[in-house]
């Protein structure tokens, strides 16, 4: 039981599919209204500045996995390079993002359930969406990866029906009026300042990709996580920039939105009328599991790593499911 290890059964595109998942690419129409008002009406710059530096981090991320192909992430890197007591101190801050975010996921679940069904109690979703997601991850992290490209695959088709959708729109004559338009990287009346407070906010849109680092141990080969980490970056910033460029042609400023907070089910409606809208909300729904089953699979990576290494008790966090292989850190 104690010589139990993770199983070696992700290749390149099963971990890129993990962190975009994690990334979640429908969070560009849910942030668009707020990006939008704060740039004055640029937010595929701000998404391109919040590459550039991303870009320089997912770098940093790739030459420290090659050099510690293990999972832990930052904890790993900096119990190693540094000092183990230092490593502890980045392993519990990094718990406070790894955690948070499937609490915010079963959150989001349980306010999508409780406005369909809301006469079921809150709570039976909440532990419905937990239950489900820690099962799958348990039995597998074959068919975690399987489950998630599935919904990865669907949010990608509905953003690609937007684009096509977004293009019907500007023949009809809405926003600009045509596809190529400069206006959304840069006008007048642009400051550089409100375009980095802007690019701030995107760079939420790329928390993941790091996590991606947590299945190290996890790869069929580890000389593929520096490619899939760069991989992972560059396609979600590329649907990023895409997705916000057709949106910011389509709506120039935020006066079409009622609520600029979650624009994502307005700009379905507006594109496509009620039926596309419906469906974008299903695309978010399956977005917010799709990074629910990530960011789940990556906090019990990193609980299982504090754990082998003494910081936790090992004998709940160390542990590894001899036939399942997979751990069981939450």
């Amino acid at each position: 039981m104690e010589n139990a290890t993770l199983k070696r059964s992700l290749g390149l595109w099963a971990i890129v599919g993990l962190g975009l998942g994690y990334m979640t690419p429908t969070i560009v129409f849910d942030t668009f209204g707020i990006v939008s008002k704060e740039t004055n009406g640029v937010v595929p710059l701000a998404y391109i500045t919040a590459l550039i530096v991303m870009l320089f981090t997912a770098i940093s991320y790739g030459k420290m996995v090659k050099v510690f192909p293990n999972a832990g992430s930052a904890y790993t890197y900096t119990r190693e390079t540094m000092n183990p007591h230092l490593g502890f101190l980045v392993g519990w801050a990094a718990l406070l993002d790894y955690l948070l975010l499937p609490m915010v996921n079963a959150l989001i679940i349980r306010i999508y359930m409780v406005s369909v069904f809301p006469n079921v109690p809150a709570w039976i979703w909440v532990v419905a969406y937990v239950a489900g997601v820690t099962g799958i991850n348990v039995w597998s992290m074959g068919k975690t990866s399987n489950m998630n490209t599935i919904l990865v695959a669907f949010e990608l088709v509905l953003i690609a029906a937007f684009l096509v959708l977004a293009i019907v729109q500007f023949s009809h004559g809405m926003g600009k009026g045509t596809v190529i338009t400069f206006d959304p990287l840069y006008h007048s009346g642009v400051r550089l300042s409100a375009v980095l407070t802007g690019a701030t906010v995107v760079c939420f849109s790329f928390i993941g990709f790091d996590a991606v680092t947590m299945y190290a141990e996890e790869a069929k080969d580890p000389k593929i996580m520096p490619k899939a980490i760069m991989l992972t970056v560059f396609i979600g910033g590329a649907v990023f920039f895409i997705a916000s460029y057709f949106a910011q042609a389509l709506f120039p400023d935020v006066s079409h939105f009622k609520n600029t907070d979650d624009t994502l089910p307005q700009i379905g409606l507006y594109v496509g009328g009620t039926l596309f809208k419906l469906l974008f909300i299903s695309g978010a729904f399956a977005a917010t599991v799709a990074s629910g089953l990530a960011s789940h699979a990556s906090v019990s990576r990193l609980l299982y790593v504090m754990g082998r290494n003494g910081v936790l008790p090992k004998r709940w966090f160390g542990y590894v499911h001899p036939k399942f292989r997979t751990t069981l850190g939450m």
